[in-house]
């Protein structure tokens, strides 16, 4: 296993850890990260109710599950965040119920972006410091076996599109986005990560 994975893995939190350090520093007034603003702040605030709500309404289905339990191999998902992250409010919740679903085949962990920079240059998207991330690693073998992120296809290509035809992200497409995962559901996040979970199994080195 890379050093910088090892390490992280080291520092790294649990769902319910990381659940609590986010709540703890909005009693503070504060949010996750090595930058303090109200935005931010706020942004946290807003991600920690729809987490909550995601948490009682998000189900994972019966195909995911079956699949999930049925890997040759355990895992550690370790996945960049930080809490005012509005994708990865929408995204944690659903990887934490497949963790939970697979009959501890998987291994949910979190790390802080702004604490591990070395590791997120490593898996940077266009370049860019986008969150959250998911690195697939085989417990067994100690190796990372794919990455995934920062968003599900049908969400990336919406502010894609939104780039291309009107320019830089404003608040409408962040509510746009936010209505798409509504729509959606959780069912891409699912599916995707449990292609490439399937593809390592049919493809192992």
């Amino acid at each position: 296993m890379k050093s910088t994975v090892a390490k992280a893995l080291f520092n790294s939190y649990s769902y319910a850890e990381y659940r609590k350090l986010v709540t703890d520093l909005l009693s503070e007034g504060k949010s996750t990260g090595s930058q303090q603003s109200e935005s931010l702040t706020n942004y946290s605030k807003l991600n920690e109710a729809r987490m909550n709500r995601l948490e009682k309404t998000i189900t994972i289905s019966e195909v995911a599950i079956s699949k999930l339990r049925h890997l040759d191999n355990h895992y550690i998902w370790l996945v960049i965040s930080e809490g005012w992250c509005g994708d990865a409010a929408q995204i944690l919740p659903i990887l934490n119920k497949m963790a939970h679903e697979s009959d501890k085949k998987i291994d949910l962990r979190i790390v802080l972006r702004d604490e591990n920079d070395e590791l997120m240059n490593q898996y940077l998207t266009n370049n860019g410091r986008a969150i959250p991330k998911v690195i697939v690693i085989c417990k067994e073998a100690g190796i990372v076996r794919a990455d995934w992120g920062p968003r599900p296809k049908g969400a990336t290509e919406l502010m894609e599109t939104h780039k291309r035809e009107v320019g830089p992200i404003d608040e409408k497409i962040k509510t746009d986005l936010q209505l798409w995962y509504l729509a959606d559901k959780g069912i891409s996040v699912q599916s995707e990560l449990v292609e490439i979970m399937e593809n390592i199994k049919y493809n192992r080195l």
